[in-house]
């Protein structure tokens, strides 16, 4: 731009060379570069101030030891969530910087919102899971054929939980004559992955069966993660005998699932694999339904990301985002409107109890006796007051009313004279005011007299 020749553009204020803002309009430049300057951002923080105004929408601060931001959730991301959000809750949320324009607040629109806890497992096992895929560990040219009939079962599980029984339960009714060796150890807890790997080496050092179940029944990511050990996967894939893997349910995935040569959905899952049924055609094409499941589970994750990313895009040009901006502005109305009508509700029962005490205090009855015998002497007084002054009234005017009369034309009119008057004209004072046929009317006491004038 060339010294000393301002630029000019549309809706610009100037005062000389002064380039003038408006606080809506800083406001709104403020929120394009934020959000053009940082895109999508990943935080770790504990949720307080949760509000969740009828709209759906969520809205709260994010804190850590230092510092906090206000946060914002709108109901078509929050329904998506796996949990409830709370106060004093820690989670990772996926967010964009934005500026509430009317208050000039910098703010974080929420995305998407997972438990930290649980986030910070995810992601040490999709560390630990890249890690050992890219050693090959996870390689299906790796893993080994299950035998079709095998001579002895190994089941290495916990001997006092469900899925032993399950397991037996399932070999018994599907292929009864094999027999089970059961290495016995813990499922869950500090020494649990340290046992488990200690009966994987057990069996593949004294090879007394030709297959080997790795069970346990469903829990949480933090019960199930004895199964995510390095480890214990390395023992896995070491172990000399094939490994059927049947932990937790369908949906739970660990690393032990991935080392296994089989991973079953279940442990009763695992039982029906390792033995042969008339069902394991079917049973095989499940399994490879739910593969093809869960690769297009991904790839629509993928293009909802996708979606996502261009709807983000598309929310900054759009009108949406102004709509965004107002739809929270009316939030924030309607949650002050609301602790607004609370207060006066307070006051209002505060100012109920106080008069319900006083008339508790009092008895409603004795008042009411005794604001009618003071009505009814009130009335007495009034009367009587009334009756004297009606009464002084008469006496002061009937003097004034007799002084009237005397003086009044008409108590002359009683006393036999006339008041004569020219017909349609004024009274007449002087006799040759009506000359000879003149008419003139003649008022009395009672009633008006008409004549005509014979002479004078």
């Amino acid at each position: 731009m060339p010294r000393g020749k301002p630029q000019y553009h549309a809706g610009m204020q100037t005062a000389g060379n002064r380039d003038i803002y408006s606080i809506s309009r800083l406001n709104r430049e403020v929120r394009v570069l934020l959000e053009r300057g940082f895109g999508t951002l990943w935080l770790e923080g504990e949720i307080s101030n949760l509000a969740r105004p009828s709209s759906g929408h969520w809205y709260f601060s994010l804190r850590d030891a230092a510092a906090q931001v206000r946060c914002c959730m709108f109901r078509q991301r929050n329904m998506l969530s796996a949990f409830t959000a709370r106060d004093g809750q820690k989670v990772l949320v996926r967010a964009r910087i934005g500026l509430y324009e009317p208050r000039g607040e910098y703010q974080l629109v929420i995305d998407s919102m997972e438990d930290a806890g649980l986030g910070a497992l995810k992601r040490q096992f999709e560390e630990l899971s890249a890690k050992l895929a890219a050693e090959g560990l996870f390689a299906a040219e790796r893993k080994r054929t299950l035998p079709m009939i095998p001579k002895r079962i190994g089941v290495i599980t916990s001997p006092t939980g469900a899925a032993i029984r399950d397991i037996l339960h399932v070999l018994a009714r599907r292929f009864a004559g094999v027999p089970v060796l059961i290495y016995p150890v813990s499922v869950q807890g500090a020494t649990a992955a340290a046992e488990l790997v200690a009966a994987v080496r057990f069996a593949g050092r004294h090879a007394a069966c030709d297959v080997l179940i790795l069970a346990r029944g469903g829990g949480s990511l933090e019960d199930l993660w004895a199964f995510n050990d390095e480890a214990l996967a390395r023992a896995i894939v070491a172990s000399p005998i094939p490994v059927i893997s049947g932990v937790g349910h369908e949906i739970d995935f660990t690393i032990a699932d991935f080392a296994a040569d089989v991973r079953a959905a279940t442990p009763s899952a695992a039982a029906e694999i390792a033995v042969p049924d008339g069902q394991e055609w079917l049973a095989t094409l499940e399994r490879l339904a739910q593969r093809l499941r869960r690769g297009l589970l991904r790839r629509l994750e993928a293009q909802r990301e996708r979606l996502r990313w261009l709807m983000g895009r598309a929310a900054r040009v759009s009108p949406s985002a102004r709509l965004s901006q107002q739809a929270q502005r009316l939030d924030d109305l309607e949650q002050r409107m609301s602790r607004a009508m609370r207060r006066i509700l307070t006051d209002r029962r505060s100012l109920l109890g106080e008069r319900r005490s006083r008339l508790w205090q009092s008895s409603p009855a004795e008042r009411i006796r005794a604001t009618a015998a003071r009505q009814a002497a009130l009335l007495s007084r009034l009367r009587a007051a009334a009756l004297a002054r009606l009464h002084r009234a008469r006496e002061r005017f009937s003097p004034l009313v007799r002084t009237l009369h005397a003086v009044s034309p008409l108590a002359t009119l009683d006393r036999g004279y006339a008041i004569v008057s020219r017909e349609g004209g004024g009274i007449l004072l002087d006799a040759a005011q009506a000359p000879a046929g003149t008419l003139i009317e003649a008022r009395l006491a009672v009633g008006k007299i008409r004549a005509k004038v014979e002479g004078s």
